[in-house]
C-alpha cells in the first residue's frame, strides 16, 4: 500500500471510492491517498464496495441456477465469490480472531496468537460452521427462486461491509499501532456512522420491499441485526484486545453477513 502522504483534511466521493475498493477488494483500483481523511471516506464507501461483491457473488449463484444447477451448488457459488474478491482476508481475520478470543490469554499473548501465519483449532471450527451457515442459508433462499437467493447474496455483502463502517467510528481504537486496524479505526464521525446504518437499513428494506411490503421489512431488519451481531462480537473483541485489529474487521463482516441470511430465512 502506498506510504501515508500529506493531504488536505477532507477527501471526496472518488478518493473513498478507491480506498474502500482498495483496501476491501481485489479489484485492481489504485489507492492516490493513504491517510485519515481518505480512510473516513473510505469506510464510509464501504457499503458501496459490498455492493459490487453482492452482485457478482449473485451473479455466479444465479448463473448457476439458471443453468439447473440446483439451490445447494448455486448457494456454494454464491458464497465462494466474496472470498475470491477479497482473497479470503475477511475469513482469515474471523479464524484468526476465533483463535485469539479462544485462547482465554491476555491481550497481548491473544494478538500474537492472531498474527501466526497458521490456524488453530478455534479458527477452523468457526470457519467450518460460519460457511456451512452461509451455504445453507443461501442455498433456502435460491429453494424460494433466483430474486430471493440474488438479494439475500447483495444484502449480506452489503451488510458485512457496513458493519465495517460502524466499527470504524471514533472513540473505537486500534490494539496495535499499525496495520489497516490502525489506519480506519476512528476515522468515522459516530454521526456520520449512524447516518451511515440507517441510509443502509432503509435502502435494504426498500430494495427488499420489490419482492412485497413483508419482505422489505425482513430485509430492513436482516440488515439491522446484521450491524447489531457485528456490534456484539466488536465489543468482546475490544474487551479481550483492547481495540480493534485488521483480522477483527474481517470477523465482524463475516458474522454480519452470516446474521444477515440467518434472518432472511427465519420464519419461513
Amino acid at each position: 500500500m502506498n506510504e501515508p502522504s500529506p493531504a488536505p483534511a477532507r477527501a471526496g466521493l472518488v478518493t473513498g471510492l478507491r480506498f474502500a475498493f482498495g483496501t476491501l477488494t481485489v479489484l485492481p483500483v489504485r489507492l492516490t491517498r493513504w491517510d485519515r481523511a481518505a480512510a473516513r471516506a473510505g469506510m464510509l464507501c464501504a457499503p458501496f464496495a459490498g455492493l459490487v461483491v453482492g452482485i457478482a457473488a449473485a451473479a455466479a449463484g444465479g448463473l448457476l441456477w439458471l443453468a439447473g444447477a440446483g439451490a445447494l451448488p448455486a448457494a456454494v457459488a454464491t458464497a465462494a465469490v466474496p472470498a475470491v474478491l477479497t482473497r479470503g482476508l475477511h475469513l482469515d481475520g474471523l479464524a484468526d480472531t476465533a483463535d485469539g478470543l479462544g485462547s482465554a490469554k491476555p491481550a497481548a499473548a491473544a494478538l500474537e496468537i492472531m498474527k501466526r501465519s497458521d490456524i488453530g483449532p478455534f479458527g477452523v471450527i468457526t470457519l467450518l460452521f460460519v460457511l456451512l451457515a452461509q451455504v445453507a442459508a443461501v442455498a433456502t433462499l435460491y429453494g424460494r427462486g433466483w430474486g430471493y437467493g440474488a438479494g439475500g447474496a447483495v444484502l449480506a455483502a452489503v451488510a458485512a461491509r457496513l458493519a465495517l463502517t460502524a466499527a470504524s467510528r471514533a472513540g473505537v481504537p486500534a490494539a496495535r499501532p499499525e496495520g489497516l486496524g490502525a489506519a480506519v479505526a476512528g476515522a468515522v464521525p459516530v454521526r456520520s456512522a449512524l447516518v451511515a446504518v440507517a441510509l443502509t437499513v432503509a435502502l435494504c428494506a426498500g430494495a427488499g420491499a420489490v419482492h412485497g411490503a413483508e419482505t422489505g421489512v425482513r430485509y430492513g431488519l436482516a440488515a439491522l441485526a446484521a450491524v447489531a451481531a457485528a456490534e456484539l462480537l466488536l465489543r468482546h473483541c475490544r474487551r479481550r484486545f483492547g481495540g480493534v485489529t485488521g483480522d477483527v474487521f474481517g470477523a465482524l463482516a463475516e458474522t454480519a453477513a452470516t446474521t444477515a441470511l440467518v434472518v432472511l430465512v427465519l420464519g419461513h
